[in-house]
């Protein structure tokens, strides 16, 4: 018979520090969860590109345990920032790693896309990672919805696997009227629509 594994060890929270956009910040993340060890390529890809203004009410669309919205919030702190996931582990931990980066004008809450989210409430600027998978129906949604929910001159920013390019360049000049290609990697293309 195997020796069977640590357990334990693998029950652990994963901790690491990661800069993005110039801010240092601290990760406390677990299995299950996307790229639970490390800052993607994508995120890190759009987070070198996002411009945000020191007031900015911000939205992390899909956080996953935080490394955007938490960056958000850094570069904005004179704004909110609001955290989305479907996933409680992830919510849970979004909050967690705000509150681990002393970062008060935070918050993570569960919701599919905007379904949870104040009706009332807009944002200057909205952040996605948006998964490969996602699917055109819901990808629709959350575009149309982004557009709803951003102030005016408000920006939407998407990393999106290269395969998707396209087909987000299409879908966002549909929506928005423009879209604009802040940089393509040799996986991953950021870009950014405006209200």
């Amino acid at each position: 018979m195997q020796q069977p594994p640590d357990l334990a060890a693998l029950r652990a929270p994963i901790r690491f520090e990661a800069e993005l956009a110039g801010r240092p910040l601290r990760f406390e993340s677990t299995w299950g969860l996307f790229s639970p060890r490390e800052i993607d390529a994508g995120t890190a890809l759009l987070l070198s590109r996002v411009e945000v203004p020191e007031h900015a009410d911000c939205l992390d669309l899909g956080c996953g345990y935080g490394p955007i919205g938490c960056t958000l919030a850094a570069l904005a702190p004179q704004g909110r920032t609001l955290m989305v996931d479907k996933d409680f582990v992830a919510v849970e931990l979004a909050r967690r790693n705000a509150q681990l980066n002393g970062l008060a004008n935070a918050e993570a809450a569960l919701s599919n896309g905007f379904e949870h989210i104040d009706p009332a409430r807009r944002f200057d600027l909205i952040a996605s990672n948006i998964p490969a998978k996602v699917g055109k129906e819901l990808l629709t949604l959350l575009l149309y919805d982004a557009r709803a929910r951003l102030n005016p001159g408000g920006r939407l920013y998407v990393v999106t696997v290269n395969g998707l390019r396209e087909f987000m360049q299409r879908y966002l000049r549909n929506v928005f009227g423009n879209y604009d290609k802040l940089k393509q990697g040799p996986h991953y293309t950021v870009a950014m629509a405006e209200r």
